[in-house]
Formats: structure tokens, C-alpha cells, sequence
């Protein structure tokens, strides 16, 4: 009951406004009672109403439009006599016909009719009971039919109560609805509690009731007076409920409104008292934003979206939670390096100085980056590569970016990738999100100062995707050279040249690097250590480095080269030096807390007194074992650490041919072994074996430290030469070792981290090395001196290998 007033029009022209009445008719139980007692008849004159419907005791005003409209009113008034009122299906139709008509009206009665200032007629008409029309007569000069009155069914014994108690709710939602709704004026309320007739109250609020009218026509057609007002009650309770949180809300709203413009106008006052004083703050920040600008080497098209976001922030109130978010932005746009770039230094020279100087060895790092140097010398524009330092763990890779920043003369930022799963962490956040920031590429931009730094993009095999999207994808337009001269982030919405920064990438391993991403890096292997560099990196550049953080003064304490030699092979295993950093760290502690207690400490340090400063060996040197028995053979394997020698046993028993294999193997190594086995079985006769051996023993593979997970196809020649030395009994060749991959036809294919399990080797007191001749080129690019004590046998086929690596002496049984 949105509206408590009189709201209709019967028959007019569809401009409703002129038939609205803003009065509340004061009505009692007297209204609902005939005040004659002449009879209504069977046959009546119909009345189409536009909008409205007509209860029983209700007086209501309606509009005089239609022609036909104002001959039945005269006619009636005339006679004074009775009309029924029905109301159409769809108030636009101007001319209705019977199927326009709802079948169900009330019985009405002119009670005055008034001519209206602008010449048009209003009918004061009042309900007297509901009718039922049950067929149409005429409709010249207007609709009449024969009808049946209809009887409202009072409820009766039990159901007296229940009635009650409906009637009480009715009168308590309407004064409920007349005080909260600011429409209705209060007089509505002393109306409706000097009601008392119950039918009466439930036709007068159901008319009064902003209640549709397909709702209100199923109100009157409702013969039982009960079931009327439940119906009429539901809806009050909703109605009431809606204005509760109207209401509820209106007050809310006009609080906050009320604070505003409390803030709004101590905001005035604060503005007028510092415009009195001199330039308010806010005024004061976006002169010395728009003096910063001036300065700036701006691109066009930025320098012209920064004075409109500049323009938009000076539009806002400070006080508005939108200001903070468009300063933070402004501010970034206007931080950011656009075309500041630092000079780059060509003095090559001085450049392989500082290379040489901070990294030992790193020969083809070293050499790719004085190449970009000396083309970017000589052309004077390069769009800068997108370079890949893959290699294990310490053998410094990452320090090599400060290195190459300090040989350029460039800027020097680094961005750890290990863990990063959002793709907003690259692209950044929109601006309108709470808490946005730009992605952490452009941070890093921004901080470094210039838009040429060196960015190192640290651990990119670690990256993970979520359901925040997947940031190696984000990264393939950072590492393409021809995409990231127009970088989008998010957050800035304009585009940023990265096309002149040098990034380099750093990885472990490139397996869980997506092959997109690859394709647009430029690989360089970094390759682990030999234990001579070891020693001179540890000379060069650990050793005094730990004794400059412990406190202690040159000369104090010296470690030979020996002692040195010593602590890489018994308490690092390792293919870096981080491990070896470690070490000394801990051996220094020693020296200083030596030193700090005025102990003793011996000028140098050797390999005697190493066990006294880090106690226990924690490695035992690999070392070949010997060749006494059959079926054990030294192979070649590579991890993430660096290179290794792995040991591959078979040995036979009395059984029916099965194959068992232990030792943590991974599928790629079971198969290796089953490839073996099928491969000496195929070829017997050149082993000169018995083909019923196969049938008649059992063949047992273990691959020693089982706790250790190994997979990798490099094992497929040792195996098969361990099968075969423990089938024919033959002893293995003495300090040798292997590493290839095989093929069911005997074929021996190429494998990876040569130089690593050549070091590894070495490291063991391997002498010679059998190898795919696919291999060669990788040998070729060692230095000569770290494998001069080392020869290499290049094979084709397994026959080969064989030949090489079995003796014709019987091992031990």
C-alpha cells in the first residue's frame, strides 16, 4: 500500500493524471448499507472502467472520456437507477468489446456528477455488491447484459475466530503502511480504525491498496471473505516488509549524504583558510606533478594520456576514496623511466677485464656477451637478446648479471620467478581493483631508473600456473624481441618499451621451461666446475671474501691449494661452489673464534688439521671399483648437482628366464634393461653364447644406492655390457667407464651432460670413456687440459662397445 489515496481512470483518454484525487473519503459502516431499498435488477448497463476496480461500500471518482461513457451516466442519473462497473483486460483498448471485459464487476450506484474546470466530467460512483455477467444484450448506445448478484460467504462457527483475527491483522498492516509511507496523509489512518464491518474493511483497503489489478480482480472474484483477506493480508506483509527496507535504506543513504557534505563543506572551509594562508597541499602536489612532467622525456602519446589522467585527478575530490587510487597512479605514470636510458660502455677491453675479474671460467658466456658488445658498438642500434644461463645449482649464474651490468654501464635488477603462479605478477592488476600495483616487471623498471637495465630473470624453470592464470605465458611477450617494444601491464594501460633491456633467464634444468618460452631465449650452458677451478675460484674470490666478513686480517691464516683440493672432494659433492662457499664460511668460524679467544692458529692450514675445523669426512671419494668380478660396470650420469659415476650389477641364477630389476630404477631405465637382455639374446652366436643359458638362469639388474630415484636413458651401454660380462664370465676392462643410449638393433645414440660425467670421471680415477660418436662434438668443446689424462672411444653399435670393454680373462666365481 504504497499509495493510500485515490488513484483512477475509468474512461478516459489514457491521461490519468486528471482523475486522480488526492483526498481520503471519511467513511463508516453506514457507506456499505443500501440507503434505498430498491432492488438491482436482472438487466443492467455496463460501465468498462480503464485501470481501476470497484469494490462493494468503496466511493470512488473516475473520468468521463467516451461518448458512449457519458450517455450511460446521464441515462442512470436520470433514472436513478443502478449500472455495473467492469473493469478491461487491458486499459489501452479505447473501444473495448466483451472479450476486453473481466466477467466478474460491481453493482454501482452516481452519487454526484461534477464538470471540472477544464471541461471535463468526473462521476462520484459508489459500489453496492458484486455481480457475475452472464450474457450481453446490446451494445447501442451502450454495453448492457443480464447479470447475477453475487453473495459474499461470511465464515461460520470455528472459523469466526481465525476471521477475527485475519480482519485485525488487515487494520493493523494498513495503519502500519499509512505511518510509514510519506504519500499517504494521516487522516488515511483515523479512516480505517473507525471501520468496523469486516467485509467493509477488506474491499476498503483491497481498493485503496497499491495492489496490481489483475491482483485486486482476483480479490473481488474471491467469494469467501476469509480467503479474501489472506490474500489481501500476504501482500500487506510483503508490502510492509519493502517499506521497512526502503526506508531502512533512505535513512542510511541520507546519513551518508549528511557526512558528505559535513566533509564537503569543512573541506571548503580548510580550502578558503589555505587559500588565505597560501596554495592548499593537494594544489601544491599536482603543480610539482605537472613541473615533473615538464622534464620528462615523454613518448607522445603518454605524455598526452598523463595530462588527461593528471586533469581527471585534479576534477576529484581529495576527500573521495577515488583520489587515492588516481594519485597512486599518476604518481606511477609519472616515476617510470620513459626514454631514460644510460650510456653504454664499448670499451670491450675493459669489458672482459670485469668478466674475467668477478667469474672464473664461463668461457662462452663470456665470449656471447662481448659479441653483443662489440655488434651493438658497431651498429649502434640492437634490439637487446634474450639470453639463458642453464646449468646447476652455484656455478654462478645469476651473480654473472651484475657482472655484464657493471661491463655495460647499465642499471642491474633482478626478479626471482621460483614460485610465481599469478599471472599478475608479470601483467600487474586494472586499476580499479583494491590495492592494484603494476606487474613486477615494470616495479623492477621503475626502480632500476631506466629503461635499459640488465634484468635478471632468476629460477624461470620454477614458474607454476593456478587458476590466477599461467605467468610463463605472460612472459612470452617480456622475451620477444619483437612484441616487448609495446609492453602492456595492466595496471599503467599504455604501452612500455622493454625492447632495449638486456634480460637474461636463469634455469637448473629446461625440462619444465614451456617450449614457446625456449624458443625465445638464446641457450648458453653453464657446466659445472673441474676441481681446478674449483680451487682457483676459491682462491680468487671465496676465500678472500670470507676472511673480509669473519674479520680476519690478511695474512693471518692461508689454506693451500692441497687443503683446498681436499675439502671439494671430502666435504662438497657438487658441480658449483655454493656448497664450497659454505665450508669455508664454517672453517672460518673456527679461525675466529681461535682468534678471538687467543688461541693458537696455525699460519696455514693443511690437510692434517682439516678434520680439527670441520670435523667428520662427509663424502667418500667415488672411485672405480675393481674388475674381480663379472657384471659390475661403471657408468656415467648426470643430475641436477652435477655429474656422477653410477655402478650397474647383474648377476645369474638357476631359474626359467626372469628378469628382476632393482635399485629405485625409472621406467626409462627398466626398459633400457629389457632392451639389453632381448639384444644378447638375439645375438648369442656373436657372443658365443647358448641360447638354452637364457632359459635356464635367472638374470638379476641392481643399481647400488637404491634409496636414490635414477631414470635416463644414458645407462642402455652399461647395461648391456654387465649382462654380457655376467653371461660370458668375463672380466670388464679395468678404469673404464661408459655412457650412451641403445636401440634394439644395436645402434649406441647420443646423450647429455657430457662435460659433467666426464668431470665426474675424472674426479674418480676413470682413464678411458666410451662414448656414442654422435658425442664428439660435445668433447671438442672442453678445454684440452681438464681431459688431457683421459682417452675416448667413439662407437657405433654395441658390438663395439663389447669388444672394447670386455677382456678375454674369466672373473672370479
Amino acid at each position: 500500500m504504497d499509495k493510500f489515496k485515490i488513484s483512477v481512470d475509468a474512461f478516459g483518454t489514457g491521461d490519468f493524471a486528471d482523475g486522480e484525487s488526492e483526498f481520503i473519503p471519511i467513511v463508516g459502516d453506514d457507506m456499505e448499507q443500501d440507503t434505498d431499498d430498491k432492488p438491482i435488477p436482472e438487466e443492467l448497463p455496463i460501465l468498462p472502467l480503464r485501470n481501476t476496480i470497484l469494490f462493494p461500500g468503496v466511493i470512488i471518482p473516475i473520468a468521463i472520456g467516451r461518448e458512449k461513457s457519458h450517455q450511460l451516466i446521464k441515462d442512470v442519473e436520470k433514472a436513478k437507477g443502478y449500472f455495473g462497473a467492469l473493469t478491461q483486460l487491458d486499459y489501452k483498448v479505447d473501444d473495448p468489446t466483451l472479450k476486453d471485459l473481466y466477467k466478474t464487476g460491481t453493482v454501482a450506484r452516481v452519487i454526484k456528477i461534477l464538470q471540472m474546470p477544464d471541461n471535463s466530467t468526473s462521476v462520484i460512483i459508489q459500489g453496492k455488491k458484486r455481480f457475475q455477467l452472464d450474457e450481453m444484450i446490446s451494445d447501442d448506445p451502450y454495453f448492457s447484459g443480464r447479470v447475477s448478484v453475487l453473495e459474499d460467504k461470511e465464515p461460520e462457527g470455528d472459523k469466526t475466530r481465525e476471521f477475527e483475527a485475519v480482519v485485525s491483522s488487515l487494520k493493523d498492516l494498513s495503519l502500519s503502511l499509512i505511518k510509514q509511507s510519506p504519500n499517504v496523509p494521516p487522516e488515511a489512518s483515523f479512516a480505517v480504525r473507525n471501520i468496523e464491518s469486516p467485509s467493509f474493511l477488506i474491499n476498503y483497503v483491497s481498493s485503496n491498496s497499491d495492489i496490481p489489478v489483475k491482483e485486486k480482480q482476483r480479490l473481488l472474484e474471491t467469494d469467501d471473505l476469509k480467503e479474501r483477506g489472506m490474500r489481501l493480508v500476504e501482500f500487506l506483509v510483503r508490502e510492509v516488509q519493502l517499506m521497512e527496507i526502503k526506508n531502512d535504506i533512505q535513512s542510511k543513504v541520507k546519513q551518508d549524504m549528511d557526512q558528505q557534505q559535513r566533509e564537503y563543506l569543512l573541506q571548503q572551509q580548510m580550502k578558503t583558510i589555505q587559500d588565505e594562508l597560501g596554495s592548499s597541499p593537494v594544489e601544491q602536489e599536482i603543480k610539482d606533478m605537472e613541473k615533473k612532467a615538464a622534464k620528462k622525456k615523454w613518448p607522445e602519446k603518454t605524455e598526452e594520456f598523463f595530462h588527461k589522467e593528471l586533469a581527471k585527478l585534479h576534477r576529484l575530490n581529495p576527500a573521495s576514496g577515488e583520489y587515492s587510487i588516481q594519485y597512486n597512479y599518476v604518481q606511477t605514470l609519472l616515476d617510470l623511466p620513459w626514454n631514460a636510458y644510460t650510456k653504454d660502455n664499448f670499451d670491450l677491453k675493459r669489458a672482459a677485464k670485469i668478466l674475467d675479474r668477478d667469474h672464473y671460467g664461463l668461457e662462452n658466456v663470456k665470449e656471447r656477451i662481448l659479441e653483443h658488445l662489440a655488434v651493438l658498438k658497431l651498429k649502434g642500434d640492437l634490439k637487446s637478446p634474450i639470453l639463458c644461463l642453464h646449468g646447476p645449482p652455484g656455478v654462478g649464474k645469476t651473480s654473472l648479471g651484475k657482472s655484464v651490468a657493471e661491463a655495460l654501464g647499465r642499471e642491474y635488477v633482478r626478479m626471482s620467478l621460483g614460485g610465481v603462479h599469478d599471472e599478475a605478477e608479470i601483467r600487474g592488476h586494472r586499476k580499479t581493483y583494491i590495492g592494484a600495483m603494476p606487474g613486477r616487471i615494470i616495479q623492477n623498471i621503475n626502480k632500476a631508473g631506466s629503461a635499459n637495465p640488465v634484468f635478471i630473470l632468476d629460477e624461470i624453470d620454477k614458474i607454476s600456473n593456478s587458476f590466477h592464470g599461467d605467468p610463463a605465458s605472460a612472459l612470452l611477450e617480456v622475451l620477444d624481441p619483437e612484441q616487448n617494444s609495446a609492453f602492456h601491464d595492466n595496471f599503467l594501460e599504455v604501452d612500455f618499451d622493454l625492447s632495449k633491456v638486456i634480460f637474461i633467464a636463469t634455469a637448473n634444468t629446461l625440462n619444465t621451461i614451456s617450449p614457446p618460452l625456449l624458443d625465445r631465449m638464446e641457450m648458453i650452458d653453464v657446466s659445472g666446475y673441474v676441481l681446478e677451478e674449483k680451487v682457483e675460484i676459491a682462491k680468487r674470490h671465496l676465500i678472500p671474501h670470507q676472511m673480509e666478513n669473519h674479520g680476519i686480517p690478511k695474512g693471518t691464516v692461508s689454506i693451500p691449494k692441497r687443503s683446498i683440493g681436499y675439502i671439494i672432494d671430502h666435504y662438497t659433492r657438487e658441480s658449483g661452489v655454493r656448497d664450497l662457499n659454505k665450508t669455508l664460511a664454517r672453517l672460518y668460524r673456527k679461525v675466529a673464534l681461535k682468534l678471538a679467544t687467543d688461541e693458537g692458529v696455525k699460519k696455514s692450514i693443511a690437510m692434517a688439521d682439516i678434520r680439527e675445523y670441520l670435523g667428520t669426512e662427509k663424502f667418500s671419494k667415488d672411485t672405480w671399483q675393481d674388475n674381480r668380478f663379472a657384471g659390475v660396470v661403471t657408468g656415467l650420469a648426470w643430475t641436477a648437482a652435477g655429474g656422477e659415476i653410477l655402478f650397474v650389477e647383474s648377476s645369474l641364477s638357476k631359474g626359467k628366464g626372469r628378469l628382476t630389476l632393482t635399485g629405485n630404477l625409472g621406467e626409462v631405465m627398466k626398459e633400457s634393461a629389457m632392451l639389453a637382455l632381448e639384444y644378447l639374446k638375439s645375438h648369442a652366436d656373436s657372443l658365443e653364447l647358448d641360447e638354452s643359458i637364457f632359459d635356464e638362469r635367472n638374470v638379476h639388474v641392481h643399481v647400488p644406492e637404491g634409496a636414490i630415484p635414477k631414470d635416463g636413458p644414458s645407462a642402455g651401454i652399461t647395461m648391456v655390457t654387465s649382462l654380457a660380462s655376467s653371461f660370458t664370465q668375463r672380466k670388464v676392462k679395468s678404469r673404464i667407464a661408459m655412457t650412451g643410449e641403445i636401440t634394439l638393433r644395436g645402434k649406441v645414440l647420443p646423450v647429455g651432460g657430457i662435460k659433467e660425467k666426464i668431470l665426474a670421471a675424472r674426479r674418480a680415477g676413470i682413464n678411458e670413456i666410451i662414448l656414442s660418436k654422435d658425442n664428439k662434438k660435445d668433447i671438442d668443446e672442453i678445454k684440452p687440459i681438464y681431459i688431457e689424462d683421459l682417452s675416448f672411444h667413439y662407437v657405433e653399435d654395441i658390438l663395439q662397445v663389447l669388444k672394447l670393454a670386455l677382456t678375454e680373462e674369466k672373473a672370479e666365481a
